[in-house]
């Protein structure tokens, strides 16, 4: 069995959908079936290259872009490329959203190959150019023999999937036990610098849905021995500075900067509780989350309707949910959670045993291998 990950961009450009596809790309790999990747890269160059550890490689093809419109990376020759290369394969893996390998796929040939679509979002925010892409989307749709939803809460709550509900499969996204790393000496340090401090962690793209400029602004209710680290960066980092400039709290948020991947891990090991205060479905399931819990750290997220983040974060067990856009509402969470040994203890072991049985890679690929195995006519690796 040949398989082909399609989609967006790939490592080292970084978002949940490109560590999604690495990981499964990664471990179907690691456990023997032939996966390469195809996709756009993030510059203006076609880029070639073979991936080699030590018991497999695989190939990842990066197509020239040339540029972004509406959250599509324009890159024609990721149509050639698909059409010269799909007779290779027996199952092609799509991820959504992606206009552009959807655009490559209706113009190549299927003629036989299985295909999977994995819905890891709706299209939010471009509504008006929906109406002219829903064809073509509905065609891809229709041709996908399955297609996996990140939670089942997706696939209820989804309009866009509702009509091909019946091909729908809930696989929640998966991460390596141990994929992130703490060093105990950086640990050290970093709870010397914030000593005394009850420290609240959350990361991701400075970007509207999200929402840090809620809990930017949850600081205010907070008490003086808590301070909120933000990682990330992103077109409104300077919007967040002058939050925190205009209500001075230069002494309750740190805002980071981007972080190496070898560092995370000691932010998650050093945080009290981890939050992520999305406020729009475009936040669709939040890896981030499950890369918190696998350090066992209980979360506060939000209740955002249609997405699968209250799902992954199950209130009252794993951690809390509350509204939207309510900075007082991520403040009163953060000290209940803090404030309260035995909730916290709870959280915390809930978080561990959740994320252990949930979202480890190895049950996710386990998963969909069987749904590759079901489609692969012979039934083999």
């Amino acid at each position: 069995m040949k398989v082909l990950q399609l989609g967006k961009f790939y490592p080292p450009d970084v978002g949940g959908i490109e560590s999604a596809i690495y990981e499964i790309t990664e471990e179907l790999n690691r456990r023997g079936v032939m996966c390469d990747v195809l996709c756009s890269n993030s510059k203006r160059e076609y880029k070639e290259e073979v991936i080699k550890k030590e018991t497999y490689q695989y190939k990842v093809i990066r197509t020239k872009s040339y540029g972004k419109i509406l959250s599509t990376s324009i890159t024609p020759q990721m149509i050639f490329k698909l059409r010269k290369i799909i007779s290779k394969y027996d199952i092609i893996h799509l991820h959504h959203p992606d206009p552009m390998a959807n655009l490559a796929l209706f113009l190549s040939r299927l003629n036989g190959k299985k295909l999977v679509v994995h819905w890891h979002s709706d299209i939010i925010r471009q509504r008006f150019s929906l109406m002219f892409y829903k064809p073509l989307l509905n065609w891809m749709l229709k041709c996908a023999d399955v297609i996996i939803a990140t939670s089942p809460k997706y696939i209820e709550e989804s309009e866009q999937l509702l009509p091909f509900k019946e091909k729908c499969v809930a696989i929640p996204l998966g991460i390596r036990k141990n994929k992130l790393r703490s060093n105990s000496n950086l640990v050290s340090n970093l709870r010397e610098n914030y000593k005394g401090k009850k420290i609240i962690f959350s990361i991701g793209r400075f970007i509207a849905y999200k929402g840090f400029e809620y809990l930017i602004e949850s600081a205010k209710y907070l008490p003086s021995d808590y301070i909120i680290l933000i990682g990330g960066n992103g077109p409104l980092g300077s919007k967040y500075e002058k939050i925190i400039q205009k209500y001075d709290l230069f002494n309750k948020v740190k805002l980071l900067g981007r972080l190496p991947q070898n560092m995370l891990g000691n932010y998650y090991d050093v945080c009290d509780v981890f939050c992520l205060p999305s406020i729009s479905k475009n936040e669709a399931f939040g890896l981030v989350l499950v890369e918190a819990m696998s350090f066992g750290k209980p979360v506060v997220a939000t209740n955002i309707k249609g997405s699968g983040v209250s799902w992954v974060n199950q209130d009252g067990i794993t951690g809390l949910n509350v509204e939207t856009k309510n900075p007082k509402a991520l403040t009163q969470a953060i000290k209940f959670i803090c404030s309260n040994r035995e909730v916290y203890k709870k959280f915390s072991e809930n978080a561990l045993k959740r994320f252990n049985e949930e979202f480890t890679i190895e049950k996710e690929v386990s998963r969909i291998l069987e749904i590759y195995k079901s489609l692969n006519k012979e039934g083999e690796l």
